[in-house]
């Protein structure tokens, strides 16, 4: 029976993907080489824990939003879950090394987009939970099914710089905030009627008017 082991190797962007993508570069190890595997069905949640860092007072003020005032993070302060991934490992011996991709949101209205945005420095602390079949080859030789306990984990610390270039890749000098149709209705009626030719210039002008003095 195959005995496999995980580490992340090391993480970059995917610079020509559809949307923003991190390659983790995974290592699969096999405690048992004498088995021969044949294919793994691997299926991976990843988790931020958010605990196993420091924040300077300008990310603590970033991230209120999401847990609340500093001195309550004793106990709000908790760990998030980033994304489930799956990824087909061909056939190996001893070990292997295959891409894990990690699909990246802008969306300002999901928690992790939020957490990764209020960041400036340091490192993310990621949990890497297996699961999933593996496909090997017993003595006789006979095709055989063992599941991954789910005691399988990995841990990685991915560099924040990491997802900033790649944001600044994907959406340079911008960012990506989904608002309701009946707010975009608004906006955009607002845009038209003043003249303006982008959506820059209409949510400026908004905020000009709102930081004028009254009275």
């Amino acid at each position: 029976m195959p005995e496999l082991d995980f580490e992340v190797a090391g993480a970059e962007v995917e610079r020509y993907a559809a949307a923003p993508l991190i390659r983790l570069r995974l290592r699969v190890i096999n405690a048992e080489p004498a088995v021969h595997v044949r294919n793994v069905l691997l299926q991976c949640q990843i988790r931020i824990e958010a605990a196993r860092r420091f924040y300077q007072p300008t990310e603590q003020s970033r991230l209120r939003e999401l847990f609340g005032a500093p001195q309550d993070w004793s106990r709000t302060l908790r760990g998030l879950l980033w994304t489930h991934v799956n990824v087909t490992v061909p056939a190996f011996e001893k070990e292997c090394l295959v891409d894990l991709p990690v699909p990246c949101s802008y969306d300002f209205n999901l928690a992790i987009a939020k957490y990764f945005y209020g960041l400036e420095t340091g490192e993310i602390p990621l949990l890497l939970l297996f699961s999933g079949t593996v496909l090997h080859h017993d003595a006789a030789g006979s095709l055989q099914m063992t599941q991954i306990p789910w005691s399988k984990e990995a841990q990685f610390r991915l560099p924040v710089q990491l997802w900033q270039e790649m944001m600044a890749h994907y959406y340079p000098d911008g960012a990506w905030l989904r608002v309701p149709r009946e707010l975009f209705e608004r906006i955009y009626g607002y845009k038209r009627e003043r003249g303006f030719l982008t959506f820059e210039q209409a949510l400026e002008s908004l905020l000009d008017e709102r930081a004028e003095p009254v009275g």
